[in-house]
């Protein structure tokens, strides 16, 4: 089929304009150019039903996929309350950068870690700065 194609393809190039025209004609009426090109759609059309069958569910599992790829974020705040008082942790950090720089005179870029132990009993809390300066301040 396809050489038939190609053999009217290339005559026509060499004949005069009016010589493809009539090839053309002849092609489009050849019966069995007709045959095959009914039964071509056809079998596109049962290709084309069986990909939509395979490609529904495709879409309906990525949804899942979606939902699971977005990540909410959490607002979180976190209060000390007691005695009529309340303190948020980065209240208590700022405290106790405040110690580390008026009351122990150190410099701010010195200031690496911090460990913070709030006991509400004592209003006091307990600190490790750099992991050897051990204090505490009033709350």
């Amino acid at each position: 089929m396809a050489e038939v194609k190609k053999a009217v393809a290339k005559a026509a190039v060499k004949a005069e304009p009016k010589a493809a025209a009539e090839a053309k004609k002849e092609e489009k009426a050849a019966p069995e150019v007709k045959a095959e090109a009914k039964k071509a759609p056809a079998k596109k059309a049962a290709a084309v039903k069986k990909t939509a069958v395979k490609k529904a569910p495709a879409k309906k599992a990525a949804a899942p996929k979606k939902a699971a790829a977005k990540k909410v974020e959490v607002k979180e705040t976190v209060n000390f309350q007691f005695s009529g008082k309340s303190y948020t942790p980065d209240a208590l950090l700022s405290i106790c950068k405040d110690v580390w720089k008026y009351d122990l005179n150190g410099k701010e870029e010195d200031f690496k870690s911090v460990e913070l132990y709030v006991k509400p009993e004592e209003n006091t809390t307990y600190y490790v700065i750099n992991g050897d300066i051990t204090g505490s301040f009033f709350i």
